[in-house]
């Protein structure tokens, strides 16, 4: 009988029988019998494909990839401007990490091979479920690829092995091809599987919602990348890049995607508080919005450090934060009320003042100066003022004129006249294990864990992967390129409305409104690197760009609070060359398989 490799977990009932036999095969060499012909073996098999799907998780890097180590605040927003971070530049992870699965990818066209060859073991419904969860993991695979490379190999076979190496050096496809072979396999996804599936595990609408998020991710390349790239043989060929005459297309099969999850998803709003129900939106095991999730434990060591890396020292059991929300991020909300009219810095009692009157979906996402966790405040502050004359513009000029009057410290336990001159939760001269912005990540902090539980390798809150908001959203932006501004407008607002927000008008609906509406909800979920690309405006917006912080600052003989809007202490820029909308081929993979020239331009 015809073997392949199986590299996979079998449950004990499976394998236990042979336990007593001397010649015992291999339990990552089984045939396609002890495999394909039992439940069983197909779930565990199944168990194999799910673990290695490219989800962009807590211990996803840019630069590194996948199930990383701890430091879950390599994040990719600290290379464009959501947050700042330990990257030094944006060059830091633009140019990926080889990334490159087509070993998973036969995996799964084993599976499609195989398993109808033992049909008549199971029902049409069990074999046509599993059949739709093979297609919807092949599409991540290449949705995966695609947003990276542009056009790939699209191989929809089992290669062998050994065979002749001309079969082997597969050539690329044209970049259009790729994202119609995503929507071919996730059609045929959807219409396979039943509506409903255990955790984890994909259904009908699962895949109908890496759908909307594909078809928009192929028609924003289509419609921006015609006029926003780089010359070169790949792009001539096809390689990379696609035709502006197929954007609409694209839009319109996003939109008509996200409508099939109508009435089978809905906004989390289990709350009256908006504040807390946005917060527990992201860790609520049964949220009714999560489309698509990933758990994580700590008896299967799969747990990771969220809770101990994005929060800081001073409220965890352990670890360290290096990442922080920007004072541009914030500005996507509100426009932050620190100055009078006449430009002096306003007085304020208590830092957490500030606070007043924002958006509650901000206050869920992100840690102001004054807000609590765990029992403890933000004590945010970047140093002391004797005393504070002035306008904040003077301040922050080249001679600012209170700067004598100005004390800073790298120490939480340095004082000046018996007052604490900064926070112990930062913001230090020395370091960036705390906030160098005046700002901490909110998304996914469990406020319920106790601070002794917050430590590496202990959080074990579910990545969402998909969600329902994500969804509506994916559907207001295809329908705004289309020219559907009224169902715009009503998908925005039911996300507005769950978040506190004042509700849109027609007259807002643009583009670039709906785009900042995505930025806001979606913000820390690993999506704005990859929609800056799509819409190809890295280029334009990372320019030796720096980005901001607010910083408060004590002033000792009024005992009130002022906040300043400065550079983040850090002033690292960022920059994104155009060549970076695709990163590079592996060149290992190059190397071995030069039908895959030329590489992407610039390369």
């Amino acid at each position: 009988m015809k073997r392949f490799k199986y590299i996979i977990t079998i449950t004990a009932g499976l394998i236990l029988a042979s336990c007593h036999k001397l010649a015992v095969t291999p339990l990552n060499i089984l045939s396609d019998n002890a495999v394909f012909s039992s439940a069983t073996g197909v779930t565990a098999y199944f168990a194999n494909i799910y673990s290695s799907l490219p989800i962009e998780d807590f211990k996803y890097e840019q630069n590194n990839g996948f199930n990383q180590d701890w430091q879950n605040f390599y994040h990719p927003g600290a290379l464009c401007g959501e947050l700042v971070g330990p990257y030094g530049s944006t060059y830091d992870g633009a140019g990926g990490f080889g990334y490159w699965p087509y070993d998973k990818i036969r995996t799964v066209n084993v599976l499609i091979e195989t398993l109808p060859k033992y049909a008549s073991s199971f029902t049409d419904v069990q074999k046509n479920q599993w059949l739709g969860e093979a297609y919807f993991c092949r599409a991540y695979f290449y949705f995966a690829l695609a947003k990276r490379y542009g056009g790939i190999p699209i191989i929809k076979t089992v290669q062998s092995y050994p065979a002749p190496i001309n079969e082997l050096q597969v050539h690329r496809d044209k970049e259009v091809d790729v994202w119609k072979f995503i929507e071919d396999d996730l059609d045929k996804a959807y219409q396979m599987m039943p509506e409903t599936s255990v955790r984890g595990r994909a259904n009908r609408y699962v895949a109908a919602a890496l759908e909307s998020r594909a078809m928009l991710y192929a028609a924003t390349i289509a419609k921006y990348g015609s006029t926003n790239f780089v010359a070169g043989d790949a792009r001539s060929a096809g390689f990379v890049g696609i035709a502006a005459s197929e954007a609409n297309a694209f839009f319109q099969k996003a939109i008509d995607a996200a409508k099939l999850l109508e009435g089978k998803y809905s906004l989390y709003q289990k709350s009256a508080d908006k504040v807390k129900n946005y917060t527990d939106a992201f860790l609520d095991h049964d949220s009714p919005e999560n489309i698509f999730v990933k758990d994580y434990s700590l008896p299967s060591n799969t747990a990771h450090s969220w809770d101990a890396t994005m929060s800081p020292r001073y409220m965890t059991a352990d670890g360290l934060s290096r990442a922080y929300p920007t004072m541009e991020f914030v500005e996507r909300f509100t426009s932050l009320l620190i100055t009078n009219a006449d430009g002096t810095p306003k007085r304020f009692t208590n830092t957490g003042d500030l606070m007043t009157g924002l958006e509650p979906r901000l206050l869920a996402t992100v840690y102001f100066p004054g807000a609590t966790l765990r029992g403890l405040t933000f004590d945010t502050q970047r140093g002391l003022y004797e005393h504070f004359t002035g306008t904040a513009a003077a301040e922050l000029s080249s001679n600012p004129p209170n700067q004598q009057f100005r004390h800073l410290s790298g120490s939480t336990d340095a004082l000046f006249n018996g007052k604490r001159i900064i926070g112990f939760t930062g913001v230090s001269t020395d370091g960036d294990d705390k906030t160098r912005t005046g700002f901490y990540v909110r998304k996914y902090i469990d406020y319920n864990k106790a601070q002794a539980d917050c430590g590496l390798y202990k959080s074990t809150t579910s990545w969402i992967d998909m969600r329902y908001a994500e969804v509506l959203l994916n559907r207001a932006e295809a329908d705004v390129e289309l020219g559907n501004t009224s169902d715009a407008l009503t998908t925005i607002n039911q996300i507005r409305a769950r978040g506190g927000a004042t509700l849109a008008t027609p007259g807002d609906i643009t583009v670039n409104y709906v785009r900042n509406e995505r930025c806001m909800e979606l913000a820390f979920e690993k999506q704005y690197w990859w929609d800056i690309r799509r819409w190809r405006i890295a280029d334009q917006i990372l320019d030796n760009t720096r980005y901001h912080a607010l910083l408060p600052f004590l002033v000792l003989d009024e005992g009130k609070y002022i906040f300043l809007r400065d550079n983040e202490p850090f002033q690292r820029s960022y920059t994104f060359e155009k060549k970076y909308y695709y990163e590079p081929l592996p060149g290992g993979e190059l190397n071995k398989n030069p039908n895959l020239y030329p590489n992407n331009p610039n390369y």
